[in-house]
Order: structure tokens, then C-alpha cells, then sequence
């Protein structure tokens, strides 16, 4: 007798909505930018729409598969050895950003978004196998190592997303009864390694500096021969470190409670750059106001609901983990996108899930919930 699939409508409703009203915005924040550069105010859309299908196709398809299948070192490893071989791949085919595979008119693919499903999968597997061992030396040291490659890679051209896989793998770990002392350990690595990345862009330097010392009041005390103030200056992207979270305020702050309209927005006007991509939730402010920017947060409120809630009540480890590991990523990511956008923290380069423009992201977004339908689906 066949089981009985038990769809949670809650969060595949909420996905819904996410991604649709993630579509009007693509187009209203990215119309006239495609109409001045490509002659088509649809340029954008159009691309986002297909890779919405697409992207919605893998959700499907993952949905009905189950999960327990993944639970599988051939899954675990393979998922992970294929990612860490793109990242690889990326940076000698993509010299000067190391980030994209260029598709023609299909647009380009991130591999370091494909590590965050790949991720998952991994450490739900690992932990599940190792929880017992959780503390051991031997697991440690295959964690450590596991973690460290896909983070060196991730990290040299993608900041922001190896600060989501990073801190997905610690709520993992955590949960999983990791000891306070290796917990200390893992995160002071962690900043350490930050830290090196953050030195080694100017671009990435000029953000923190202008985000805690706009005024070089501290620099120039740390550093009175004005050699780091040189050495972020290098790069013409960094001259005004704070002039997209200034254009973010002006957003949001001008959208006031219920928003000027829908496509009615100015700062997309190029005032704000990356208006549809990594700031479109400050367009979202403007146009759709207090209301609207509420609206998104309760959609990712809902998806940390039902994701939490799959945790609890998952009928076996491996699920669990699956379930906690992809709300984790979702969850963290849209509050750092959304914390940038609202200038409480510095800029990174980092998508806001199911609502920016990028084919990479809307892919690896909804592959990941598909995991987490899966879960709600087959578990039991």
C-alpha cells in the first residue's frame, strides 16, 4: 500500500509567495536598468522567470524523492566533492571574480550557492553517523577539514556566503551536543579566517572601515602613515564605501508605512546600486513600505516555523538535521541581507532568498526547500 504523502501546505504556500512576489519585485526594481543597458525593460524578468520554473521543477522533484535515500556516504560525498571540483573549476575559468560560469544568454551559475544544499546533506549525514562521537578527535578533524576546504573556497571570492555555510555548520554542530571548549575553539578560527579574507580585498576592508570608522578617526591613529587608508583605496569600487547603505536608508526611510506605490520607487532610478539584486529588499521598503518589508519577514518567519518545527517532530536523526540545516541557511541568510539592507551591519554580497535576482540562488534556495518538503513529506 502506498504511503500517504502528507504535503505541509503552511510552508509550500509560503514558498509560493515568496518567489511570485519575488518576480514582481525583479521586475519593478530591474525595469528601467535593463531598458537604459539591454534596450528590454524585460531583460531581467524574463531570465528570472525561466530560472523560477526550472528552479520550481528541482523543488518538485526533490519533494517527492525520499529524503532517507540521501542518507548515504555515495550522496554525502559525491554532493560535496561536486561542489568543492566547481569551486576549483570556477577560479582558473573565471580569473578576475572567480564566482560565475558564464551560460550565454542563459545568464551564469554560482557554484558556491550549490554548496549550501550540498552542505546540508553532508553534515546531516556526518552528524548523524558521528553523533555519538560528536567530541571525539577523529571527528573533529574530519569536520575541521571537510569544512575548512569548502570555506577557503567559498570564502576567496564569496564572503558572504561562507559566512552563512560557517555559521549553518555551527547551529548544526551545536545542536548536536558539540562541547563549549571546541565551540570557542571553531569560532575564533572562524573570525581569524574572516579576518584574513576581509584583508585580503580592499573592497572588503573600505566596507568594515566605513561601516565602524566612516571618518578614519580610528585609522588614522592606528595607522598614521595612511598605508591601510592606500592600500583600500586601490580599488575604484571603494571610494565611497557608504554610499550604498546611505541609498538604502533613503529607500526604506522614504517608503514610510504603506509605500509609494509598486514601480513607483526613485532610488532604483540609479541611485541604488544592485537595486535588484543584493538591495532590492530597500526597493521593496520604498514601493511596498513598513507593510510589505513585514510581509517578507513573515514569510521567512514561517519557513524558521515549519523548518523548527520539522526538527522536533522528524521520525528519525537524519531528518532532523536535514530540516534544521536548510531552515539555518535560509533563515541566516535573509537576516543578514535584510540586516545590510537596514544598515545594521556591513555590506556583503549576498542575496536575499527567493526575492533577489539570480538564477544560482533561486535554484539553490528551493532545491533546499524541496529537502525540507521532503522531510515534512516522507518522514514518519
Amino acid at each position: 500500500m502506498a504511503q500517504r504523502v502528507k504535503t505541509d501546505w503552511v510552508l509550500f504556500s509560503t514558498i509560493l509567495l515568496l518567489v511570485a512576489f519575488g518576480l514582481v519585485m525583479v521586475y519593478s526594481a530591474s525595469s528601467v536598468m535593463a531598458e537604459l543597458r539591454y534596450r528590454s525593460n524585460l531583460h531581467f524578468i524574463l531570465r528570472q522567470v525561466v530560472w523560477a520554473v526550472a528552479s520550481f521543477a528541482v523543488l518538485m522533484f526533490i519533494k517527492r524523492r525520499d529524503y532517507r535515500r540521501l542518507q548515504d556516504p555515495a550522496w554525502a560525498f559525491t554532493c560535496l566533492g561536486v561542489v568543492l571540483m566547481l569551486l576549483g573549476l570556477v577560479y582558473v575559468l573565471d580569473p578576475r571574480q572567480h564566482r560565475w560560469f558564464r551560460m550565454g544568454g542563459f545568464g551564469s551559475l554560482q557554484p558556491s550557492e550549490l554548496a549550501k544544499p550540498a552542505l546540508v546533506i553532508f553534515l546531516a549525514y556526518f552528524i548523524t553517523r558521528r553523533s555519538e562521537t560528536i567530541n571525539s578527535r577523529s571527528t573533529l578533524w574530519l569536520a575541521t577539514l571537510a569544512l575548512g576546504v569548502l570555506a577557503l573556497l567559498v570564502g576567496l571570492a564569496d564572503l558572504g556566503t561562507a559566512i552563512v555555510l560557517s555559521l549553518t555548520a555551527a547551529v548544526l554542530f551545536y545542536v548536536a551536543g558539540l562541547d563549549r571548549r571546541y565551540c570557542v575553539v571553531a569560532i575564533s578560527a572562524g573570525l581569524v579566517l574572516s579576518a584574513a579574507f576581509v584583508v585580503a580585498k580592499p573592497y572588503r576592508m573600505a566596507r568594515i572601515i566605513g561601516r565602524f570608522d566612516p571618518d578614519y578617526t580610528l585609522l588614522n591613529r592606528i595607522d598614521p602613515a595612511g598605508r591601510i587608508r592606500n592600500y583600500v583605496n586601490e580599488s575604484i569600487t571603494t571610494r565611497d564605501a557608504s554610499y550604498q547603505p546611505r541609498q538604502s536608508r533613503i529607500a526604506v526611510g522614504s517608503g514610510g508605512v504603506l509605500g509609494l506605490g509598486l514601480m513607483q520607487g526613485r532610488q532604483k532610478l540609479l541611485y541604488l546600486p544592485e537595486a535588484h539584486t543584493d538591495y532590492i529588499y530597500a526597493v521593496v521598503g520604498e514601493e511596498m513600505g513598513l507593510i510589505g518589508c513585514t510581509a517578507v519577514l513573515a514569510g521567512f518567519v514561517v519557513i524558521f516555523w515549519r523548518g523548527l518545527r520539522l526538527y522536533w517532530l522528524a521520525a528519525d536523526e537524519f531528518g532532523r538535521y536535514l530540516a534544521l540545516g536548510v531552515t539555518a541557511t535560509i533563515v541566516i541568510q535573509a537576516l543578514i541581507n535584510m540586516s545590510v539592507v537596514l544598515d545594521l551591519g556591513p555590506s556583503k554580497g549576498i542575496p536575499l532568498p527567493m526575492i533577489s535576482f539570480g538564477g544560482s540562488s533561486l535554484l539553490s534556495t528551493l532545491a533546499s526547500l524541496g529537502l525540507l518538503l521532503s522531510v515534512s513529506e516522507h518522514s514518519g
